[in-house]
């Protein structure tokens, strides 16, 4: 490559990642909003996460576009590629955390119909969720590995708390039929909560892939640090998910 086309090409590069970036912004507050929405009882927030849903989508196919032409114009190698790919996977991921964001606007607009009873469970679970979501976007943003594993780490938390809730939603369904569609729908909110807490792991498992070549999307824990760990090879700064 000539100077010209190099600088070219990190420009691109550079562009990618302020696009993926921006998404990442809109999902987030996505996100933030559908669940401002429930707790505050405000439908035009609701509405809002429902009507900017296709901007979120229309950002992914922007992406794509741009991601397809370096891979086929510019053909990239290494750490790159590893790049690319990673803003690929990191994408589809941010995508599907909007759509469940509106999923959660639109059941919030159910609830002025069928009040939540209770909600507090529900609050803890957003906070933890959003928490791991800004983990997982940090991760991305700054190639941060340490960001990355206690985003990794935390889900066993997320899915902790999630099975908590669904066993006390049954026992409030029995105890009160009248409140079974309450209860159903605040289900369904808390199973879009632990779904986008999934794909939060899954950028942050596709951080540790772009950083440091290694693949930890179907390892535990302990296995996905021992990995990271051995691929940095510094007995001075190990990787911990403490």
């Amino acid at each position: 490559m000539n100077e010209h086309t190099i600088t070219r090409y990190e420009d691109e590069l550079i562009e990618l990642k302020e696009k993926a970036l921006e998404m990442g912004g809109m999902v987030e507050k996505a996100v933030n909003r559908s669940m401002n929405s429930l707790f505050k009882h405000d439908t035009s927030r609701a509405h809002k996460v429902i009507e900017r849903e296709k901007s979120i989508n229309d950002m992914e196919l922007e992406i794509d576009e741009m991601t397809r032409n370096i891979l086929a114009l510019r053909q990239p190698a290494a750490s790159d590629l590893r790049f690319v790919i990673t803003s690929i996977k990191v994408v589809t991921d941010m995508e599907r955390m909007g759509d469940l964001a509106e999923g959660i606007a639109e059941m919030m607009l159910e609830t002025r119909e069928h009040p939540l009873i209770q909600v507090s469970s529900l609050e803890s679970l957003s906070e933890l969720v959003l928490t791991h979501l800004k983990l997982a976007f940090d991760a991305f943003a700054n190639n941060n590995i340490d960001a990355a594993m206690q985003c990794i780490a935390g889900d066993k938390k997320v899915n902790q708390m999630y099975k908590s809730m669904m066993r006390e939603y049954l026992t409030y369904m029995a105890e009160d039929p009248h409140q079974i569609t309450s209860e159903l729908i605040a289900s369904n909110i808390a199973k879009n909560l632990e779904r986008i807490g999934d794909h939060s792991v899954n950028i942050a498992q596709m951080v540790v892939y772009m950083v440091k070549g290694v693949d930890v999307r179907h390892t535990g824990r302990k296995a996905t640090i021992r990995m990271i760990n051995d691929e940095l090879n510094k007995e001075d700064h190990p990787v911990t998910a403490d």
